[in-house]
């Protein structure tokens, strides 16, 4: 596999711990701004929200340019949201930064799959793929044990200071090892663009997304507020 996979791998491991990461810092995050568990909680669900927001809008904005100068966009654009909460004085300033760094997720998967299966021959491109969601899976096991980890250690400020530091380290990678491509005629002309959302006239996609979004909502709505759960219900200690 080429090695410009793993760079790509490891801007998806640094946007997954950015997105569960959060997760178990929120006692330390509200005690610091003084704010109840459920406003902690909006620093979450912002997020969610905004890389579905982010993810659709950013990938029809950005579809007629180079794959590799949108990645280092995107990447530069994750270093500076998270950047803005590690320094953020208050709760607002974090939620900016939160957002901020929320807006590239979903496109930055999808461009990356997209450059992922370029780097390799046609009988490749499904590894290629798992090889760059790699990152994202071992985000996915490690994510609230390394930023809680950290944030006891030496406050949750450096978590995503952290982070910064891992996608700082992916930007560079990229630059060094994804290969240039040329700017690209795109299929996703207005026309096109009305075409596709023709199929939310369709009942069965509302079945399928209602379904997603109860699913997905109910596993993180509770997995948001483990480290309160924890902590303050059954009494376990921070440690």
């Amino acid at each position: 596999m080429p090695v410009a996979l793993y760079a790509l791998a490891l801007g998806g491991f640094g946007i997954g711990l950015t997105e569960f990461g959060t997760i178990g810092l929120l006692p330390q995050i509200g005690g610091d701004f003084s704010i109840s568990a459920a406003t902690a909680g909006y620093l979450v669900s912002g997020y969610a929200l905004s890389v579905a927001i982010g993810g659709v809008l950013i990938t029809i904005a950005v579809t007629k340019l180079e794959r590799k100068k949108v990645l280092l966009g995107l990447m530069a654009l994750f270093v500076i949201g998270n950047f803005i909460s590690g320094i953020a004085s208050n709760f607002h300033i974090m939620m900016i930064g939160r957002v901020v760094s929320a807006l590239c997720h979903g496109a930055f998967f999808g461009i990356g799959a997209v450059v992922a299966t370029d780097l390799v021959d046609k009988d490749k491109k499904a590894r290629a793929i798992s090889v760059m969601f790699t990152g994202l899976t071992v985000a996915n096991v490690l994510g609230v044990p390394f930023g809680t980890a950290i944030g006891q250690h030496f406050g949750w400020r450096a978590t995503f200071l952290c982070i910064s530091i891992i996608g700082l380290t992916a930007f560079m990678a990229i630059v060094i090892l994804v290969p240039i491509d040329p700017p690209h005629d795109s299929e996703m002309s207005p026309r096109s663009i009305r075409g596709e959302l023709l199929v939310f006239k369709e009942r069965q996609v509302w079945y399928s997304l209602l379904v997603t979004i109860f699913g997905f909502g109910g596993m993180f709505g509770g997995f948001t507020y483990i480290a309160y759960t924890l902590t303050r219900v059954t009494h376990f200690s921070d440690s």
